[in-house]
């Protein structure tokens, strides 16, 4: 009986010991856990400050570089200023000066043509005059070929000429037209082959307007075009009409209205051997005083007669044409190859008895 309760002694002991194995493990797994949270805290904490502090110094940032852009903007406008009055200086020497450089640069060869050529300062600076530059032109015109004249002369240029049967229906009016034959493009891939034949014709180039669809047209020369792509459409023409001498503008209201590429164009042209005819799409062509600066004779059209396309409007659009050819001797009018524009010049013959109707050509030396 005295041994039963040592045995029951030892029997409790083991179970014990599980007990206080199972106590010293959980505050294990709590510190541990305590010590994960911290990490975490602290972690945001500095991610937060790091964001707020990259918040507060953009601001300081952008206060702080409104004053530069301010001073970069007027610095601009100083520098543009000078840069303007020295091009100003240079485009407002005489013509005494101007011709006195030719007389130095220009070879003899040169000499003998009616035209003069590029002058350095001109060359190195066009690149960069704006329109508020570039000068007034005195426009000129060509001389009448016939120096004894018993009618006042009107030339009628008809544009926009791609077709055999357009040109059939010019021919049909029975008058003196002048035909501007279109390179070729969608509309006709073989406009050129009108020319074939031809005395008297000319080309209706297209140049870059302000509607977009009129410039969607084949090879459309554009502003944005360098150097090297104006002389290689225009010595493209020159191969196309080997004939032409007279070239005019279908639409180009941009594109006669920017001096740089209308300059590029021009001297193109006249190394090519042809002569640029106006059609003054916008009043503030820069075809007068590009003209005036190579020492040429400025070529435009006076007047379009088929805006509207009534019999009525074309006949009164030819009054005002006989009316400036009265005036100061000759006058151009433009139409286009619409059956209502034949139909009209077919019958204007009492107004148009008041002069003499010419061909291009015949009206210029």
């Amino acid at each position: 009986m005295a041994n039963q309760p040592k045995r029951t002694t030892t029997k409790s002991s083991p179970r014990k010991k599980p007990a206080q194995k199972s106590r010293g493990r959980k505050p294990a797994k709590g510190s541990t856990f305590k010590k994960s949270l911290l990490i975490v805290l602290g972690v945001f904490l500095m991610i937060a400050m790091v964001v707020f502090g990259y918040f507060l110094g953009r601001q300081d940032r952008i206060h702080a570089q409104r004053p530069k852009t301010q001073t970069f903007k007027q610095d601009t406008k100083e520098s543009t200023k000078k840069l303007l009055e020295g091009l100003s200086k240079i485009k407002t020497e005489t013509p005494r000066e101007k011709q006195e450089v030719a007389v130095q640069k220009t070879p003899k060869e040169e000499k003998k043509t009616s035209t003069r050529p590029l002058f350095p300062k001109e060359v190195n600076h066009e690149k960069v005059v704006t329109k508020a530059e570039v000068p007034k032109a005195k426009i000129t015109h060509h001389k009448i070929a016939s120096d004894s004249m018993q009618k006042p002369k009107l030339v009628i240029i008809i544009d926009d000429v791609s077709t055999s049967s357009q040109l059939k229906d010019i021919q049909a009016t029975g008058i003196k037209i002048t035909p501007s034959i279109f390179p070729p493009s969608q509309r006709s891939g073989a406009s050129h082959r009108l020319a074939r034949g031809l005395e008297h014709y000319m080309i209706h180039l297209p140049m870059e307007s302000g509607t977009a669809q009129f410039n969607r047209q084949a090879k459309t020369l554009m502003t944005n075009f360098d150097q090297e792509e104006i002389e290689a459409r225009v010595k493209e023409l020159r191969i196309l009409f080997p004939t032409a001498r007279y070239i005019n503008n279908h639409t180009g209201s941009v594109f006669t209205d920017n001096y740089v590429e209308m300059r590029t164009l021009y001297r193109a042209l006249r190394k090519e051997g042809f002569v640029f005819v106006d059609s003054r799409t916008i009043a503030s062509t820069k075809v007068p005083m590009i003209a005036e600066e190579f020492g040429d004779t400025y070529v435009a059209r006076d007047t379009f007669i088929d805006n509207e396309q009534t019999v009525p409007y074309i006949h009164r659009q030819l009054q005002k044409a006989v009316k400036k050819a009265k005036k100061r001797g000759y006058a151009i009018a433009i139409g286009h190859p619409h059956p209502m524009t034949m139909k009209a010049l077919s019958s204007a013959a009492a107004i148009l008895n008041e002069v003499e109707l010419v061909y291009l050509d015949e009206l210029y030396q």
